[in-house]
């Protein structure tokens, strides 16, 4: 006999403003944590901490600190068994790493800014934190370069011109020296730190459109994911066949915001868009093409924000409207 009830499906947080950024934080020791940033056109914006608490199964605000300008990305830590401090950080006009206290409270631990002769900044449009080496991360910008921190040392080891536009977006592959880029200019790049006189383009949209998200398979690193601009379907890329892409996945009515590969499974991956939907697709059939997702859910508004939880793989975390909202997959 079950003493416990049946667990919900989905848990809703609704913020007091409309939220853009958005991320799962990866320690063990704080499950079903997030931290959400607002979308408002001031200056000043907002950050929040909050925690699913798992007996009253209501969000809670843990902690909230402004921020200026909206957030472009959120990202903790990868630092599942809490071995590091508590780390967040965020980009916006620079990059700032913020220490989350006694989980009660949020002090900036430094900004990071590799221009200091100029009074003018180039926006940070992505950033993405290596899994293998928390001590490293990287940040892309409009002015078409990406930089890489050493978080210890809180100075760049090597800051480098990626595309010929705008780069929007970056991601470590597996291990602590590939990372990839896309960008205004059409292209997804690769580079290796190990080598940085060379990159190699794997992919360039028909027409060049903007690509304005990537995100690697951490599972099977052969494998990276992109969304172009305004477009309806989601590419997949095989690092060892550049130029064509491996599948493309197509259903969604509308533009595709945000995508995110499973945590726990090489062959699963969410994609999230304007038509209010959010999809799994299983890619184990490649190269036959993908018809259809396995699962769908639909959302009450446009979803512009979507995050799966490495520490609970079983949830996926949408963002739409003011609101943020976990679903078991």
């Amino acid at each position: 006999m079950e003493t416990k009830e049946k667990k919900k499906e989905i848990y809703t947080y609704e913020a007091p403003w409309p939220i853009y950024g958005m991320n799962w934080s990866t320690r063990l020791d704080h499950p079903y944590r997030l931290a959400i940033g607002s979308f408002l056109e001031d200056y000043t914006n907002k950050v929040e901490v909050i925690q699913l608490n798992e007996d009253t199964e209501v969000f809670q605000t843990k902690a909230s600190f402004e921020h200026p300008y909206p957030t472009t990305k959120i990202m903790w830590c990868p630092d599942k068994m809490g071995s590091r401090s508590d780390l967040l950080g965020t980009t916006g006009d620079y990059m700032r790493l913020w220490e989350v206290v006694d989980n009660e409270r949020v002090e900036l631990k430094c900004l990071l800014n590799n221009n200091k002769n100029s009074e003018f900044c180039a926006p940070l449009t992505s950033f993405d934190w290596n899994e293998t080496d928390p001590t490293i991360l990287g940040t892309s910008s409009i002015d078409t370069t990406c930089t890489i921190w050493n978080v210890e040392t809180q100075q760049a080891k090597t800051q480098l011109i990626a595309h010929d536009k705008e780069v929007y977006d970056l991601a470590f592959a597996r291990g602590t020296d590939v990372f990839a880029s896309v960008g205004a200019d059409g292209s997804v790049r690769m580079f290796d730190l190990r080598n940085l006189e060379h990159s190699t383009i794997i992919f360039e949209t028909p027409g060049l459109t903007p690509l304005l998200r990537l995100s690697w398979n951490k599972q099977d690193p052969n494998y990276l994911a992109a969304l172009s601009m305004d477009s309806t379907q989601a590419i997949i890329l095989d690092i060892r066949l550049p130029s064509v892409p491996a599948a493309e996945l197509q259903g969604h009515a509308s533009a595709i915001n945000s995508l995110a590969w499973a945590p726990h499974s090489s062959c699963h991956i969410c994609t999230a868009g304007d038509d209010k939907q959010a999809y799994i697709w299983d890619l184990s059939p490649m190269p036959k093409p993908i018809e259809e997702p396995i699962l769908a859910y639909g959302a009450d508004a446009e979803i512009h924000q979507l995050q799966w939880s490495a520490s609970h793989p079983d949830w996926i975390c949408i963002g739409f409207n003011n609101k943020a909202q976990i679903l078991r997959a």
